[in-house]
């Protein structure tokens, strides 16, 4: 099975007022990493924040993506530059889901999980917080048909 990384996120809107999501994909083979098991292939990979101040601001290590199983990059890259308070675009701040209606904001699980998702303060926070927040925008998807 081959795994393909985000290597750049980002939105932008075209002349219809749309909003396009651009990607650039790195893309390996799983089944590889598994066969020559580097050292510290089956542990899990944490991508590190860093708050940034300009668009589509992403930091990794192509080795470290190439030689894990598991890693959240993915997470990272939509959570950081797209969904959460610290994407930006434009010079705009804010991401898709950084303005909530009040009813939704108002518990503040919304943001607890973007915040987690983007900056994760526990050891991988990040792969449990895009779990939830998958589940959560499913139910509030249901919930407004």
């Amino acid at each position: 099975m081959h795994v393909k990384y985000l290597l750049k996120a980002s939105f932008f809107s075209d002349l219809y007022g749309s909003i396009i999501i651009t990607v650039c994909i790195l893309t390996h083979w799983e089944k590889t990493v598994v066969l020559y098991k580097p050292e510290n292939y089956d542990v899990w990979y944490e991508s590190k924040f860093e708050e940034c101040d300009k668009e589509a601001c992403l930091s990794f290590s192509k080795d470290m993506l190439c030689s894990r199983v598991t890693v959240d990059h993915n997470y990272y890259a939509i959570c950081q530059n797209l969904l959460s308070r610290y994407a930006m675009w434009r010079g705009s701040s804010g991401g898709l889901l950084h303005d909530p209606p009040p009813h939704i904001a108002k518990d503040g699980q919304l943001e607890a999980l973007l915040d987690e998702c983007a900056n994760p303060k526990k050891r991988y926070g990040r792969f449990q917080a895009a779990k939830e927040l998958r589940e959560y925008l499913t139910q509030l998807s249901g919930t407004a048909r």
